[in-house]
Protein backbone atom coordinates (compact mmCIF):
# COMPACT_ATOMS: atom_id res chain seq x y z
CA UNK A 1 0.00 0.00 0.00
CA UNK A 2 2.87 2.30 0.74
CA UNK A 3 4.32 1.75 -3.02
CA UNK A 4 1.28 2.67 -4.03
CA UNK A 5 1.02 5.79 -2.28
CA UNK A 6 4.52 6.80 -3.31
CA UNK A 7 3.93 5.96 -7.05
CA UNK A 8 0.57 7.83 -7.19
CA UNK A 9 2.32 10.60 -5.50
CA UNK A 10 4.93 11.00 -7.91
CA UNK A 11 2.55 11.24 -10.85
CA UNK A 12 0.44 13.46 -9.08
CA UNK A 13 3.91 15.97 -8.13
CA UNK A 14 5.00 15.56 -12.31
CA UNK A 15 1.46 16.34 -13.43
CA UNK A 16 1.55 19.02 -11.18
CA UNK A 17 5.09 19.91 -12.18
CA UNK A 18 4.05 20.01 -15.93
CA UNK A 19 0.89 21.69 -15.39
CA UNK A 20 2.35 24.76 -13.72
CA UNK A 21 5.31 24.94 -16.08
CA UNK A 22 2.97 24.91 -18.96
CA UNK A 23 1.05 27.70 -17.17
CA UNK A 24 3.71 30.09 -17.09
CA UNK A 25 4.92 29.09 -19.83
CA UNK A 26 1.94 29.81 -22.47
CA UNK A 27 1.07 32.84 -20.21
CA UNK A 28 5.07 34.24 -20.58
CA UNK A 29 4.29 33.99 -24.40
CA UNK A 30 0.85 35.46 -24.39
CA UNK A 31 1.12 38.53 -22.76
CA UNK A 32 4.62 39.48 -24.33
CA UNK A 33 2.37 38.97 -27.82
CA UNK A 34 -0.12 41.10 -25.97
CA UNK A 35 2.27 43.91 -24.82
CA UNK A 36 3.62 44.14 -28.91
CA UNK A 37 0.11 43.82 -30.43
CA UNK A 38 -2.29 45.45 -27.88
CA UNK A 39 -0.33 47.98 -25.79
CA UNK A 40 1.53 48.87 -29.20
CA UNK A 41 5.42 48.59 -27.28
CA UNK A 42 6.59 47.74 -30.30
CA UNK A 43 10.58 47.47 -28.46
CA UNK A 44 11.24 44.21 -28.34
CA UNK A 45 14.76 45.35 -26.94
CA UNK A 46 13.52 47.01 -24.19
CA UNK A 47 10.80 43.96 -23.59
CA UNK A 48 14.18 41.57 -23.23
CA UNK A 49 15.57 44.14 -21.23
CA UNK A 50 13.03 44.43 -18.73
CA UNK A 51 13.10 40.19 -18.65
CA UNK A 52 16.75 40.25 -17.95
CA UNK A 53 16.58 43.17 -14.92
CA UNK A 54 13.91 40.85 -13.64
CA UNK A 55 15.25 37.52 -14.04
CA UNK A 56 18.32 38.99 -12.42
CA UNK A 57 16.64 40.51 -9.17
CA UNK A 58 14.69 37.50 -8.68
CA UNK A 59 17.77 34.85 -9.24
CA UNK A 60 19.66 37.16 -6.34
CA UNK A 61 16.67 36.66 -3.87
CA UNK A 62 16.46 32.95 -4.80
CA UNK A 63 20.02 32.04 -3.92
CA UNK A 64 21.27 34.94 -1.71
CA UNK A 65 18.10 36.14 0.05
CA UNK A 66 15.84 33.04 0.78
CA UNK A 67 18.46 30.54 -0.20
CA UNK A 68 16.36 27.80 -1.71
CA UNK A 69 18.37 26.92 -4.07
CA UNK A 70 22.78 27.10 -3.42
CA UNK A 71 24.65 29.09 -5.61
CA UNK A 72 26.92 26.70 -7.78
CA UNK A 73 30.43 29.26 -7.38
CA UNK A 74 32.48 30.22 -10.86
CA UNK A 75 36.16 31.46 -10.74
CA UNK A 76 36.48 35.18 -11.47
CA UNK A 77 38.14 34.69 -13.89
CA UNK A 78 36.20 32.26 -15.49
CA UNK A 79 33.27 34.44 -15.47
CA UNK A 80 34.44 36.79 -18.10
CA UNK A 81 36.10 33.97 -20.27
CA UNK A 82 33.54 31.28 -20.34
CA UNK A 83 30.02 33.37 -18.58
CA UNK A 84 30.30 36.06 -21.14
CA UNK A 85 30.56 34.61 -23.96
CA UNK A 86 27.51 32.60 -22.96
CA UNK A 87 25.49 35.37 -22.37
CA UNK A 88 26.33 37.40 -24.92
CA UNK A 89 24.78 34.46 -27.40
CA UNK A 90 22.14 34.45 -24.88
CA UNK A 91 21.26 37.15 -24.98
CA UNK A 92 20.88 37.02 -29.06
CA UNK A 93 18.64 34.05 -28.80
CA UNK A 94 15.80 35.95 -26.20
CA UNK A 95 16.10 39.37 -28.25
CA UNK A 96 15.40 37.30 -31.48
CA UNK A 97 12.96 35.66 -29.80
CA UNK A 98 10.82 38.96 -28.66
CA UNK A 99 11.68 40.35 -32.63
CA UNK A 100 9.86 37.24 -33.88
CA UNK A 101 7.08 37.36 -32.05
CA UNK A 102 6.49 40.99 -32.42
CA UNK A 103 5.83 40.44 -36.10
CA UNK A 104 4.66 36.95 -36.57
CA UNK A 105 2.13 35.02 -34.78
CA UNK A 106 2.49 32.71 -31.95
CA UNK A 107 1.71 29.44 -33.33
CA UNK A 108 4.21 30.29 -36.23
CA UNK A 109 6.94 31.35 -34.09
CA UNK A 110 6.76 28.39 -31.52
CA UNK A 111 6.36 25.97 -35.05
CA UNK A 112 9.71 27.53 -36.08
CA UNK A 113 11.69 27.39 -33.02
CA UNK A 114 10.68 23.50 -33.24
CA UNK A 115 13.31 23.52 -35.86
CA UNK A 116 16.24 23.77 -33.19
CA UNK A 117 16.88 20.21 -33.09
CA UNK A 118 18.03 19.91 -36.86
CA UNK A 119 20.39 23.28 -36.55
CA UNK A 120 21.76 21.31 -33.53
CA UNK A 121 23.00 18.17 -35.44
CA UNK A 122 23.81 19.91 -38.54
CA UNK A 123 25.96 22.63 -36.39
CA UNK A 124 27.73 19.76 -34.78
CA UNK A 125 27.81 17.64 -37.91
CA UNK A 126 29.44 20.66 -39.83
CA UNK A 127 31.40 22.26 -37.12
CA UNK A 128 33.40 19.28 -34.99
CA UNK A 129 32.32 16.65 -37.70
CA UNK A 130 30.50 14.28 -34.88
CA UNK A 131 28.64 11.57 -36.56
CA UNK A 132 25.30 10.52 -35.75
CA UNK A 133 22.95 7.68 -36.46
CA UNK A 134 21.15 7.53 -38.93
CA UNK A 135 18.13 7.43 -36.80
CA UNK A 136 18.89 10.56 -35.77
CA UNK A 137 19.22 12.10 -39.60
CA UNK A 138 15.77 10.31 -40.07
CA UNK A 139 14.05 11.95 -37.21
CA UNK A 140 14.32 15.24 -38.25
CA UNK A 141 12.82 14.86 -41.85
CA UNK A 142 8.89 15.51 -40.58
CA UNK A 143 10.63 18.54 -38.58
CA UNK A 144 12.38 20.00 -41.15
CA UNK A 145 9.36 19.11 -44.02
CA UNK A 146 6.71 20.56 -40.98
CA UNK A 147 8.33 23.88 -40.44
CA UNK A 148 8.25 23.69 -44.82
CA UNK A 149 4.78 23.35 -45.09
CA UNK A 150 4.00 25.58 -42.36
CA UNK A 151 5.86 28.66 -43.56
CA UNK A 152 4.66 28.16 -47.09
CA UNK A 153 1.06 28.33 -45.74
CA UNK A 154 1.85 30.98 -42.87
CA UNK A 155 -1.21 33.44 -43.94
CA UNK A 156 0.70 36.11 -41.37
CA UNK A 157 4.16 35.67 -43.17
CA UNK A 158 6.46 38.59 -42.13
CA UNK A 159 10.18 38.02 -43.97
CA UNK A 160 11.26 39.95 -40.62
CA UNK A 161 9.27 37.91 -38.19
CA UNK A 162 10.67 34.73 -40.07
CA UNK A 163 14.09 34.94 -40.28
CA UNK A 164 14.64 36.28 -36.53
CA UNK A 165 12.73 33.16 -35.44
CA UNK A 166 15.25 31.35 -37.87
CA UNK A 167 18.30 32.92 -36.23
CA UNK A 168 16.91 32.05 -32.95
CA UNK A 169 16.88 28.56 -33.20
CA UNK A 170 20.90 28.77 -34.75
CA UNK A 171 21.30 31.13 -31.64
CA UNK A 172 20.03 28.43 -29.42
CA UNK A 173 21.75 25.54 -30.65
CA UNK A 174 25.35 27.63 -31.14
CA UNK A 175 24.65 28.31 -26.73
CA UNK A 176 24.51 24.54 -26.25
CA UNK A 177 27.27 23.27 -28.63
CA UNK A 178 29.10 26.38 -26.46
CA UNK A 179 27.74 25.05 -23.28
CA UNK A 180 29.72 21.78 -23.77
CA UNK A 181 33.10 23.82 -23.95
CA UNK A 182 32.96 27.18 -21.82
CA UNK A 183 30.95 25.52 -19.20
CA UNK A 184 32.84 22.05 -18.70
CA UNK A 185 33.32 21.14 -15.39
CA UNK A 186 30.42 23.28 -13.87
CA UNK A 187 26.99 21.31 -13.03
CA UNK A 188 24.21 24.88 -14.03
CA UNK A 189 20.96 24.52 -13.51
CA UNK A 190 18.36 27.03 -14.56
CA UNK A 191 18.07 28.93 -11.33
CA UNK A 192 22.11 29.86 -11.25
CA UNK A 193 22.27 30.09 -15.02
CA UNK A 194 20.10 32.87 -14.67
CA UNK A 195 22.25 34.27 -11.63
CA UNK A 196 24.70 34.33 -13.70
CA UNK A 197 23.69 34.86 -16.97
CA UNK A 198 21.37 37.70 -16.96
CA UNK A 199 23.01 40.93 -15.45
CA UNK A 200 25.60 40.26 -18.39
CA UNK A 201 23.12 40.12 -20.65
CA UNK A 202 21.41 43.39 -19.23
CA UNK A 203 25.13 45.04 -19.46
CA UNK A 204 24.78 43.73 -23.05
CA UNK A 205 21.45 44.77 -23.96
CA UNK A 206 20.99 48.12 -21.89
CA UNK A 207 23.10 50.62 -24.34
CA UNK A 208 21.56 49.17 -27.61
CA UNK A 209 18.38 49.04 -26.01
CA UNK A 210 18.66 53.00 -24.98
CA UNK A 211 19.92 54.24 -28.00
CA UNK A 212 17.61 52.19 -30.65
CA UNK A 213 14.45 52.36 -28.65
CA UNK A 214 14.74 55.23 -26.05
CA UNK A 215 13.17 57.65 -28.27
CA UNK A 216 10.11 55.67 -29.27
CA UNK A 217 9.66 54.63 -25.88
CA UNK A 218 9.53 57.94 -24.75
CA UNK A 219 7.16 58.68 -27.19
CA UNK A 220 4.64 55.71 -26.33
CA UNK A 221 4.26 56.74 -22.67
CA UNK A 222 3.50 60.15 -23.58
CA UNK A 223 1.01 59.15 -25.95
CA UNK A 224 -0.43 56.30 -24.67
CA UNK A 225 -3.64 56.57 -23.07
CA UNK A 226 -2.53 54.57 -19.92
CA UNK A 227 0.69 53.87 -19.37
CA UNK A 228 1.33 53.04 -16.12
CA UNK A 229 -0.98 50.20 -15.97
CA UNK A 230 0.60 48.85 -19.53
CA UNK A 231 4.17 49.28 -17.52
CA UNK A 232 2.85 47.09 -15.04
CA UNK A 233 1.84 44.11 -17.42
CA UNK A 234 5.27 44.86 -19.04
CA UNK A 235 7.08 44.18 -15.91
CA UNK A 236 4.78 41.25 -14.73
CA UNK A 237 5.96 39.74 -17.86
CA UNK A 238 8.91 39.99 -16.70
CA UNK A 239 8.38 38.77 -13.47
CA UNK A 240 6.51 35.90 -14.89
CA UNK A 241 9.22 35.03 -17.10
CA UNK A 242 11.65 34.30 -14.24
CA UNK A 243 9.15 32.19 -12.56
CA UNK A 244 9.20 30.41 -15.65
CA UNK A 245 12.86 29.56 -14.80
CA UNK A 246 12.24 28.11 -11.77
CA UNK A 247 8.98 26.04 -12.53
CA UNK A 248 11.52 24.07 -15.75
CA UNK A 249 13.83 23.91 -12.49
CA UNK A 250 11.06 21.96 -10.20
CA UNK A 251 9.56 19.80 -13.70
CA UNK A 252 13.31 18.55 -15.09
CA UNK A 253 13.42 17.15 -11.43
CA UNK A 254 9.96 15.53 -11.02
CA UNK A 255 9.67 14.11 -14.67
CA UNK A 256 11.92 11.22 -16.87
CA UNK A 257 12.94 12.74 -19.86
CA UNK A 258 10.98 11.26 -22.26
CA UNK A 259 7.73 12.39 -19.89
CA UNK A 260 9.62 15.86 -20.06
CA UNK A 261 10.29 15.52 -23.86
CA UNK A 262 6.62 14.70 -24.77
CA UNK A 263 5.39 17.49 -22.86
CA UNK A 264 7.38 19.77 -24.03
CA UNK A 265 6.04 19.25 -27.23
CA UNK A 266 2.60 19.23 -26.07
CA UNK A 267 3.40 22.35 -24.41
CA UNK A 268 4.16 24.03 -27.82
CA UNK A 269 0.62 22.79 -29.13
CA UNK A 270 -1.51 24.40 -25.86
CA UNK A 271 0.87 27.68 -26.68
CA UNK A 272 -0.44 27.46 -30.26
CA UNK A 273 -4.24 26.69 -29.24
CA UNK A 274 -4.37 29.20 -26.81
CA UNK A 275 -2.93 32.23 -28.65
CA UNK A 276 -5.14 31.59 -31.05
CA UNK A 277 -8.49 31.91 -29.22
CA UNK A 278 -6.96 35.00 -27.76
CA UNK A 279 -5.69 36.40 -31.08
CA UNK A 280 -7.72 34.70 -33.19
CA UNK A 281 -4.80 35.13 -35.87
CA UNK A 282 -5.98 32.61 -39.61
CA UNK A 283 -4.46 29.49 -39.62
CA UNK A 284 -5.21 27.26 -42.67
CA UNK A 285 -5.95 23.56 -42.85
CA UNK A 286 -2.63 22.99 -44.35
CA UNK A 287 -0.89 25.16 -41.66
CA UNK A 288 -2.09 23.39 -38.90
CA UNK A 289 -1.19 20.13 -40.54
CA UNK A 290 2.58 21.31 -41.14
CA UNK A 291 2.23 22.51 -37.40
CA UNK A 292 1.55 19.11 -36.13
CA UNK A 293 3.98 16.88 -38.62
CA UNK A 294 6.28 19.08 -37.04
CA UNK A 295 5.97 18.37 -33.36
CA UNK A 296 5.33 14.69 -34.06
CA UNK A 297 8.55 14.83 -35.46
CA UNK A 298 10.15 16.85 -32.29
CA UNK A 299 8.76 14.07 -30.50
CA UNK A 300 9.73 11.15 -32.27
CA UNK A 301 13.24 12.96 -32.71
CA UNK A 302 12.99 13.05 -28.71
CA UNK A 303 12.44 9.07 -28.74
CA UNK A 304 15.16 8.33 -30.86
CA UNK A 305 17.55 10.16 -28.85
CA UNK A 306 16.11 8.61 -25.91
CA UNK A 307 16.65 5.07 -27.17
CA UNK A 308 20.15 5.53 -28.46
CA UNK A 309 20.86 6.80 -25.12
CA UNK A 310 19.67 3.67 -23.65
CA UNK A 311 21.61 1.36 -25.58
CA UNK A 312 24.90 -0.57 -24.37
CA UNK A 313 28.20 1.46 -25.70
CA UNK A 314 29.53 -0.85 -28.65
CA UNK A 315 31.63 -0.21 -31.50
CA UNK A 316 29.03 1.51 -34.32
CA UNK A 317 29.26 1.00 -37.90
CA UNK A 318 32.19 3.26 -39.36
CA UNK A 319 30.94 6.51 -40.52
CA UNK A 320 31.72 8.42 -43.64
CA UNK A 321 34.00 10.86 -41.74
CA UNK A 322 37.20 10.53 -41.47
CA UNK A 323 36.84 9.88 -37.74
CA UNK A 324 35.32 7.67 -35.84
CA UNK A 325 33.71 8.35 -32.92
CA UNK A 326 34.86 7.56 -29.61
CA UNK A 327 31.70 5.80 -27.55
CA UNK A 328 28.05 5.43 -28.24
CA UNK A 329 27.23 9.06 -26.62
CA UNK A 330 29.05 10.63 -29.14
CA UNK A 331 26.49 9.12 -31.65
CA UNK A 332 23.43 11.98 -30.17
CA UNK A 333 23.44 15.39 -30.46
CA UNK A 334 24.23 17.61 -27.31
CA UNK A 335 21.01 17.88 -25.26
CA UNK A 336 18.52 20.57 -26.89
CA UNK A 337 15.53 22.07 -25.89
CA UNK A 338 14.07 25.65 -26.31
CA UNK A 339 12.14 24.87 -22.93
CA UNK A 340 15.49 25.24 -21.05
CA UNK A 341 17.05 27.90 -22.69
CA UNK A 342 15.21 31.01 -23.84
CA UNK A 343 12.39 31.68 -21.28
CA UNK A 344 14.21 34.77 -19.60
Amino acid sequence: MEDGMLLQWSVFRSLLAILQWWGFNVTVIIINKWIFQKLDFKFPLSVSCVHFICSSIGAYLIIKVLKLKPLIVVDPEDRWKRIFPMSFVFCINIVLGNISLRYIPVSFMQTIKSFTPATTVVLQWLVWRKYFDWRIWASLVPIVGGILLTSITELSFNMLGFFAALFGCLATSTKTILAESLLHGYKFDSINTVYYMAPFATMILGVPALLLEGNGVMDWFETHPSPWAALIIIFSSGVLAFCLNFSIFYVIHSTTAVTFNVAGNLKVAVAVLVSWLIFRNPISALNAVGCGITLAGCTFYGYVRHILSQQRPGTPRTPRTPRTPRNRMELLPLVNNDKLDDKV
